[in-house]
């Protein structure tokens, strides 16, 4: 009877204690645990990019005819879509020719939306037709290059006609090397120069 008591005791003290704690110190554990989450969230924005891919293409998709950037040759990266893209030299290992999206999209697996995804081309995109879409028409995206894309409905945010390049690459950051990217516009390169 007396452990009965003393058990029955201690499981009181313990509930009037938690009862007793004061909305200060919960909201300061509950600030604690988001801003945690928040550093998670964003320690590396694109960490579910898949940067390599098979190089595989869809069969309709068009190779570019004299491209600025030929097959095998050298190019700088001057506009990066994730950290350490940017001022990698890379190797052109496909040219094509066809309309290229910008895209914002809710993952199919959950989490912030993706805004201004770049690039997406066309061939890309299901049940699409020849035409180009507009800005602020809506679409289900076929590819996967991230987690959770394939599958997603996505909005337009900007479209053009030009050369698209797959492209070999080291990360400066990490020195990862990444084989088959998809896709760096003509834009986003320039030349390497000759030393």
């Amino acid at each position: 009877m007396k452990k009965w008591l003393m058990t029955l005791a201690i499981i009181t003290f313990a509930g009037v204690m938690a009862a007793c704690s004061t909305p200060e110190d919960n909201e300061h554990n509950g600030h604690n645990e988001e801003e945690e989450v928040h550093v998670d969230e964003h320690a590396d924005e694109h960490a579910h990019m898949d940067h390599s891919s098979s190089g595989e293409v869809p069969d309709e998709l068009a190779v570019a005819e004299n491209p600025t950037y030929e097959v095998g040759s050298k190019a700088l990266i001057t506009d990066g879509h994730m950290p350490g893209m940017e001022g990698a030299e890379a190797t052109i290992v496909g040219a094509f020719d066809t309309y290229v999206y910008a895209v914002s999209y809710d993952p199919t697996t959950g989490g912030d939306r993706e805004i201004n995804h770049k690039w997406v081309i066309h061939e890309e995109l299901a049940d699409v037709g020849a035409e180009p879409l507009e800005v602020g028409d809506e679409v289900v995206l076929e590819a996967e290059h991230m987690a959770g894309m394939q599958g997603a409905l996505a909005e337009v945010d900007s479209v053009e006609r030009t050369f698209v390049y797959m492209v070999d690459f080291v990360l400066t950051t990490t020195g990862e090397e990444v084989e088959n990217h998809k896709w760096v516009t003509e834009e986003e390169l320039s030349p390497v120069e000759e030393e």
